[in-house]
């Protein structure tokens, strides 16, 4: 498999020094005691970023002590884009607070500082433009507020793929790398309720049973629920290679008809198991949800298993919320998730950008694009972990459907069952 070249822009070590005489940024409003912030655009791409600052009280041109930063990621076909001329960061420094009052914005422009960006070559090797202090505006240096920021681009090669068809439509699943689209695994669906216990032989061990006991909560209760959907992954010969199967039922909570936060439906991303091909073992769990609120959307929840297979030891890596209607992107990054360290302290190898699925909004016709990152596959095997992961979370989009709409024939065991 040949991997697409991507390129991860850093923007980190944000920190504002301010000098003594400069302005209240607003009525009884002090910048020393009030959250600074920077907009970050690079030219010719969007979107643009925000990210807070903190003030430094480093001594001199002493490099601050500073974790916050930013992020670009740049897929090839913007990546050529960009890389045909120079191009720009612009980082613009507001006191005040973030958002916007009465249509306006609410923070008063500081300075502005510009960095020259060559991203050509940077696929293949990692380049720093910016590293150090930077000038605000055009006063004298004593009566200047400065910036420090450190500007970097390293290759962040990931393998692409894309689902033919809709997950509950047992599509092909394709990898691909420019124009060419090649077939390396098949997806089968179904929405058996007896499915689960025909199709999948879990690992007999002690740990294995104490996660499916714990998960699945037998919560098989009488009343409107969506249960027993699976997906099986299979490589070109036929071979299951990974799974997703639904471990505890989405159902309504009382009085409502959408899936709570505070009783969610899950997943189980399974993993082939010794020399069986029938035998499983859990490699992550998935918990999605519907949101309330201003924003209708679709909650989620990732963890990874440790080998000890306790639901006490499970390494949260990913939680978040996408917009139902609109759909977005459900992404695994160890860099700017909660969970992160954690997760490097045990998976040594889990560093960076790991995946990023696309999931369509309710509704719509879906077929995921899966990106990977290139160190976190070393067999096929591994690639179809995250394909199984991928159809979980974008057939959440469906399970959390309101109970008062109607799914499509696909996700029924049989036309009584679609018509009832």
């Amino acid at each position: 498999m040949d991997p697409c070249p991507f390129v991860r822009l850093i923007v980190e070590s944000l920190a504002l020094k301010l000098p003594q005489a400069t302005k209240p940024a607003g009525s009884g409003v002090h910048p020393s005691s009030t959250p600074c912030f920077c907009k970050l655009r690079l030219k010719n791409f969007s979107p643009s970023q925000t990210a807070l600052l903190p003030l430094s009280s480093a001594s001199g041109d002493s490099p601050p002590d500073s974790a916050t930063f930013a992020e670009f990621h740049l897929e090839p076909i913007v990546l050529r884009r960009l890389a045909s001329k120079p191009t720009a960061l612009h980082l613009s420094v507001y006191t005040g607070r973030m958002g916007r009052t009465c249509g306006m914005s609410s923070g008063k422009l500081l300075g502005r500082v510009r960095v020259s960006i060559d991203l050509k070559g940077t696929e293949y090797r990692a380049c720093v433009f910016q590293n150090g202090w930077s000038k605000l505006g055009k006063q004298p240096d004593k009566s200047s507020a400065r910036l420090f920021l450190v500007v970097r681009a390293e290759p962040d090669p990931r393998f692409v793929f894309q689902f033919g068809g809709e997950p509950e439509c047992s599509p092909v699943v394709f990898q691909i790398q420019g124009n060419i689209r090649q077939p390396v695994f098949s997806c089968k669906f179904s929405a058996d309720r007896n499915s689960r216990s025909r199709s999948l032989q879990l690992d007999s061990g002690n740990n294995t049973r104490r996660w499916i006991s714990s998960f699945s909560g037998e919560k098989e209760r009488p009343g409107r629920e969506r249960k027993g959907w699976m997906v099986i992954v299979h490589d070109l010969s036929g071979s299951p290679v990974a799974a997703a199967s639904m471990i505890t039922p989405f159902v309504p909570s009382p009085g409502s008809d959408r899936v709570s936060r505070s009783n969610p439906g899950a997943w189980l991303i399974l993993r082939p198991h010794g020399s069986s091909v029938s035998t499983w073992k859990p490699w992550g769990r998935l918990e999605a949800w519907r949101e309330r609120g201003s924003i209708d959307g679709l909650g989620y929840k990732f963890e990874l298993v440790t080998d000890g297979g306790s639901t006490n030891n499970g390494i949260s890596i990913a939680e978040a919320t996408m917009s139902v209607r609109k759909g977005g992107k459900f992404c695994i990054d160890t860099s700017t998730v909660g969970g992160g360290e954690a997760a490097l302290w045990s998976w040594p190898a889990l560093r960076g950008f790991v995946m990023g699925s696309t999931v369509e909004g309710e509704g719509k016709i879906s077929k995921p694009m899966v990106q990977v990152g290139v160190q976190h596959v070393t067999c096929m095997a591994d690639a179809a972990l995250f394909i199984a992961l991928s159809a979980a979370i974008d057939l959440s989009m469906d399970a959390c459907r309101l109970f008062s709409r109607k799914l499509g024939k696909e996700f029924y065991h049989d036309q009584q069952d679609y018509l009832s």
